[in-house]
């Protein structure tokens, strides 16, 4: 089922049967210096290795923020969102201690317009001059968009593209999601058994811990380990992701 044949329905379905076609990655760096920002490129490679392995498309959208667009890729991706550690020696670490470091992900659904009632008096745009691809034009023009819904305090970018209407697009499309995201967690009713394991709620929870000496990663919402660390992180998420999906949308861990 599609989100448009969801809402023809009365949005009356569970969120798992909904056939949401493009996601948004976000990857931010957390605790852990520079090796923190090592880790959220990472695992951002991670996912997109994983995309590319399925033969999805990705698009950049801003630093650290992606559409990956594929059947089933809502689905697949949809419990990736909290803190994710890794415990490692990083590579400029001349003593050879072990360090901690956290980056959080969110996955949100790209919704429609449809989806979300937006008004242009909620909204604050700000133009700069953007720093992406693009040559001259993006260094000259206020092409870089900043967006903040005055209501809610959300605030989105996008700098990527070289003309300021299709980064205006992107910023409203990031925008649209969160709010998306926040309605559904007011009406529980809508979508039962989703917010249970998805949402602005589950951000700061640490639910995995990459652990390279012992070449493992645990989730622990499921209690569960899989090691082939190096290939997991090659964006090898075809056993894990399966798995977790089953246990934690059938509320079992183990």
């Amino acid at each position: 089922m599609d989100y448009e044949e969801w809402k023809r329905t009365g949005g009356n379905k569970p969120a798992e049967v909904l056939d949401f076609r493009s996601v948004i990655i976000e990857v931010r760096q957390g605790v852990g210096g520079d090796e923190a920002k090592i880790w959220a490129d990472d695992l951002m490679r991670m996912y997109s290795r994983f995309a590319e392995i399925r033969n999805w498309k990705i698009e950049v959208l801003d630093d650290g923020v992606i559409k990956i667009k594929g059947e089933g890729v809502f689905d697949q991706l949809k419990f990736e969102t909290g803190v994710h550690r890794v415990q490692r020696v990083p590579a400029t670490e001349k003593a050879g201690r072990i360090h901690t470091s956290t980056a959080s992900v969110v996955v949100l659904p790209e919704v429609p317009e449809t989806a979300v009632e937006i008004k242009d008096g909620d909204l604050e745009w700000q133009f700069t001059t953007g720093g992406g691809p693009g040559g001259q034009n993006v260094n000259k023009v206020a092409t870089a968009v900043r967006l903040t819904h005055k209501p809610t305090g959300i605030v989105t970018t996008a700098r990527q593209e070289r003309s300021q209407e299709q980064n205006r697009k992107i910023a409203l499309s990031l925008l649209r999601s969160q709010l998306w995201e926040i309605n559904e967690e007011k009406n529980k009713a809508q979508v039962t058994g989703y917010r249970d394991q998805i949402g602005r709620s589950m951000r700061s929870e640490k639910i995995r811990t990459y652990n390279y000496p012992q070449n493992r990663v645990t989730d622990h919402r499921i209690n569960k380990s899989w090691h082939k660390l190096d290939m997991i992180m090659n964006g090898a998420l075809q056993d894990l992701l399966p798995e977790l999906r089953q246990l934690l949308q059938s509320g079992n861990s183990m």
